[in-house]
């Protein structure tokens, strides 16, 4: 689109998945050098004292829900250009999916580790094993909580590519 029809938007150059013309597009990554890429995110779900008690002891209905929540993250990677209508399939040399509680605030805070070596970063394959790992938690339990809230949610470190290392600003 151009910035005379929609003065708001931000320029087509600056934005990777649109080419001159505004139009949507894979982006050419056949000249990029193949470099060790790394991505983590974090994000975290907020629950009911009774429904956090009930994950940490293993007695939900449905299972052991981290380990679950766990290997589903690991499926989301592994499908996210399936996903994303722009990404690109990546081979994934590593996805790591941990979570850590906080029974002061009923809260699981889960952080995913993406990796490959490839011609393209691994941030949406860590973002999306992170929202499907919540989805997951909250699929499990959703039928004694329903109030459930997932939050924080973001990209924490990027490493590799042209673009060198990035950290989210504290």
């Amino acid at each position: 689109m151009s910035q005379s029809r929609h003065p708001a938007a931000a320029p087509a150059q600056a934005l990777t998945h649109f080419d001159a013309e505004g139009q949507a597009h894979m982006v050419d990554v056949g000249d990029k050098a193949e470099t060790r890429r790394v991505a983590r995110a974090t994000g975290r779900i907020t629950m009911l004292p009774a429904t956090f008690a009930m994950v940490q002891a293993g007695t939900a209905k449905k299972g052991d829900v981290l380990g679950i929540a766990r290997i589903a993250a690991i499926q989301a990677s592994k499908r996210t250009a399936e996903l994303i209508p722009l990404c690109h399939p990546i081979p994934l040399t590593r996805v790591a999916v941990e979570f850590e509680t906080d029974a002061d605030a009923c809260a699981i805070q889960c952080t995913v580790t993406a990796e490959t070596v490839g011609r393209t970063g691994v941030e949406m394959e860590a973002l999306t094993a992170l929202n499907v790992a919540l989805l997951t938690i909250y699929d499990m339990c959703k039928a004694v909580d329903r109030g459930m809230r997932m939050d924080g949610i973001q990209l924490l470190e990027k490493l590799g590519g042209k673009s060198g290392h990035w950290v989210a600003p504290a």
